[in-house]
């Protein structure tokens, strides 16, 4: 991080997929809704919640749906993988649309969320409801200063909005604080508004492009709190 480049007062760091496993927090829920599925089954499954998800929050940005909370989403999406899966028991449905709330952390995410909090006002911002992200923090185990939804912005990421709120929680310019993610998309909106960026690699992030021109590169959290530790 070049001298000449304003420092960082806060940091301010995606959830989903950066911090948490999401997909391995569905396949479980998959797997509860029938045992008998064999992991191509699931995948199947999977990729039909996933394809789901983000086609709905597509249509929102777009002007094609009005908003609704990730709550909505996911119960929507649950019922789209049971009716797949043949299983028409709505308590089922209903412990598929919560799977999203038991997310498992990656192994850095607990220590490395704690490094960061040491020295930085640490905000997490998430496309999940309010009340999906006090679930999963806390399945999780995730320590904040501040925890932001989406859904304060009536929005999802990558709507200016949504980054917006952080920028206003802060009270900081949106230069001096970085926005860390696994997810290139999430970075690029962060930078339309101004946020310096921040990516770590996850496994199932979205990688950055060639032309992506982020201020700093990690291979997980530990890499990026020892990088701003020596900026």
């Amino acid at each position: 991080m070049p001298e000449s480049e304003p420092e960082i007062d806060a940091v301010v760091v995606d959830v989903l997929g950066t911090l948490v496993d999401e997909p391995a927090g569905i396949r479980a829920g998959i797997r509860e809704l029938d045992p008998s599925f064999d992991d191509p089954g699931v995948e199947r499954l999977l990729s039909l919640w996933q394809q789901y998800i983000e086609r709905e929050q597509r249509r929102i940005a777009d002007g094609a749906r009005h908003y609704r909370p990730s709550d909505v989403l996911d119960l929507e999406a649950a019922r789209l993988v049971a009716d797949a899966a043949g299983v028409d028991d709505p308590t089922a449905v209903a412990a598929l649309a919560l799977s999203g709330r038991r997310l498992p952390p990656w192994p850095d995410t607990v220590a490395g969320l704690a490094r960061l909090a040491e020295r930085f006002p640490l905000i997490g911002l998430s496309n999940a409801s309010r009340t999906a992200l006090l679930g999963l923090n806390a399945y999780a185990g995730l320590r904040w200063h501040q925890a932001l939804s989406a859904e304060e912005a009536r929005a999802y990421k990558p709507d200016p909005a949504v980054y917006q709120l952080a920028v206003t929680v802060s009270g900081r310019p949106p230069e001096r604080l970085l926005m860390v993610a696994a997810h290139a998309w999430d970075l690029r909106g962060a930078q339309r508004l101004g946020l310096r960026t921040a990516y770590v690699a996850r496994p199932v992030g979205d990688p950055p492009a060639f032309s992506d021109g982020f201020d700093l590169y990690a291979d997980d959290l530990a890499g990026l709190a020892d990088q701003l530790d020596h900026a």
